[in-house]
């Protein structure tokens, strides 16, 4: 699982340009492994991991564990209820794929508050793709979609239904990025 982290880890920081964010709020972050590569790949970024408050105590160790400490600090809370402020950008990752919309929206728009007009908003998610096909990488998006189904009332989604909720938490697309294992970066700017 480890070796798993450390190549969707390595693939999203080689599919998207982190450089010129200043501040990156990883929200529903667990213990920081994603945020830890970021950073350690941009030496002049700043990071603020934000999961629930049973994940600190070994997501501050990891942080210190991974040299990180005196430039990423960890926040305990819900995203349902707010996310912290002064980010630039916003990264979420396999979060939005474990909520259904109304969920999902209510923690977009606690995004869209914390976050500045010019800020962005970063969803790792899988795509779902207009139509399946036999492929391994098809197969492995159904079965992930049927998993989110019974166990949490969630789903996959395809790309025009994210384009959908964001706009509805206030959010425009601006581009999706191919990235490893199946993921994309689906990044969104606050709509005028």
């Amino acid at each position: 699982m480890v070796e798993l982290t450390r190549l969707a880890a390595n693939g999203i920081i080689d599919a998207y340009d982190f450089s010129a964010m200043k501040h990156i709020v990883d929200v529903g972050g667990g213990y920081g492994q994603l945020l830890a590569a970021i950073l350690k790949a941009n030496p002049g970024a700043r990071g603020t991991v934000f999961d629930l408050p049973h994940t600190a105590e070994k997501g501050r160790c990891y942080l210190a564990e991974s040299g990180l400490a005196e430039r990423c600090d960890f926040v305990p809370g819900s995203f349902f209820e707010s996310v912290p402020s002064g980010g630039d950008a916003y990264l979420l990752k396999s979060v939005i794929h474990n909520w259904n919309d109304e969920q999902a929206l209510v923690i977009l728009q606690c995004c869209g508050r914390a976050m500045a007009q010019r800020g962005k908003l970063l969803l790792v998610e899988r795509i779902m793709p207009r139509t399946l096909d036999a492929s391994g990488p098809h197969q492995a998006i159904a079965l992930m979609d049927l998993n989110m189904l019974v166990v949490l009332g969630a789903r996959e989604r395809a790309e025009e239904e994210f384009r959908t909720l964001l706009s509805s938490a206030g959010f425009s697309v601006t581009r999706t990025v191919p990235a490893v294992l199946n993921y994309s970066i689906i990044e969104a700017s606050p709509s005028s």
